[in-house]
């Protein structure tokens, strides 16, 4: 039945938002909100709104638009096909979001947008960003990372400020950027018929993994540095037992697929995906109690 017939939104628009993977980019919100020092609580709130039901799921519901894709996506093991209605639903979300970021201040308001602009660069087919690996990575790590951490402590901040610390902006870009070439290892196949090199294809599927694991050490080592130059040693040792499952299941699975890349598919890439979502993110919530509560 066409979008335009019907009141409610589309199962495949629901589905296609995917709502739920903005768990899996909310670490870098509770890194950002745990080294605050004066915290606007209602700000706060009004921020994670945003980006995490509005601005996500928009870039979301807009690159599977773009994507049209048939086999599994991030979050979605059998993606339903799209209409035109999911594209209307996702300007509306970004327009709504934009507009939304003017309570909090211009800075945000245009943070945001920028952010929107380029997630739509990255799927848009007259540009289409992540047909290039180092560009596409590149867009996804800076934006989802470390704009997105400057965006959270501008924006929850008492006095918003524009002074953010730069290490923590540095790390939150390589923690993404040494795990999104994971959630990319099962799709060379769907990527290749559709024109798209992306970082993973790139480095291979023993490269990927040796990629990841240089780039997440050299985060770790960062973020040592950081918790010990602002005397947070206890955030540290939190963040590294919070790191222990994530470390593991990682070094299983990279040996599962050095014996045999069938391994490289979507059950392990979700799985991997889950067990570092709920475990940084319990991580930086921790710290953030911590340092908001104690």
């Amino acid at each position: 039945m066409p979008a335009k017939n019907t009141r409610f939104l589309l199962p495949s628009t629901v589905q296609l938002l995917r709502f739920h993977f903005s768990f899996f980019l909310m670490p870098v919100f509770w890194f950002a909100v745990s080294q605050l020092v004066y915290l606007n609580v209602s700000d706060a709130l009004w921020v994670f709104f945003i980006l995490h039901l509005l601005v996500y799921p928009a870039s979301n519901g807009y690159n599977s638009f773009m994507d049209r894709d048939t086999g599994s996506i991030g979050g979605v093991k059998k993606p339903m096909e799209p209409t035109r209605q999911l594209l209307y639903v996702t300007v509306a979300l970004d327009v709504v979001a934009v507009i939304a970021g003017l309570w909090i201040s211009y800075y945000f308001a245009a943070g945001i947008l920028a952010y929107i602009l380029v997630s739509k660069a990255y799927s848009y087919r007259g540009i289409r960003l992540k047909k290039y690996p180092v560009w596409g990575y590149l867009s996804v790590i800076i934006f989802q990372g470390a704009v997105t951490f400057w965006l959270v402590y501008h924006g929850c901040s008492a006095n918003k400020t524009l002074d953010v610390p730069y290490i923590p902006m540095i790390v939150a870009s390589l923690l993404i950027g040494g795990f999104y070439p994971l959630t990319q290892i099962y799709q060379y196949d769907d990527d290749r018929k559709d024109g798209v090199t992306t970082m993973s294809y790139l480095l291979g599927y023993k490269g990927t993994f040796l990629y990841c694991g240089l780039v997440y050490g050299i985060a770790f080592v960062l973020l040592s540095y950081y918790f010990f130059y602002t005397l947070q040693q206890t955030a540290f040792y939190i963040f590294s037992a919070g790191m222990l499952p994530v470390l593991i299941y990682f070094f299983v699975w990279a040996k599962k697929v050095w014996r045999n890349s069938l391994n490289a598919d979507y059950t392990h890439t979700m799985r991997m995906n889950s067990i570092a979502s709920i475990c940084i993110n319990t991580t930086f919530i921790v710290i953030f109690l911590i340092n908001h509560f104690e």
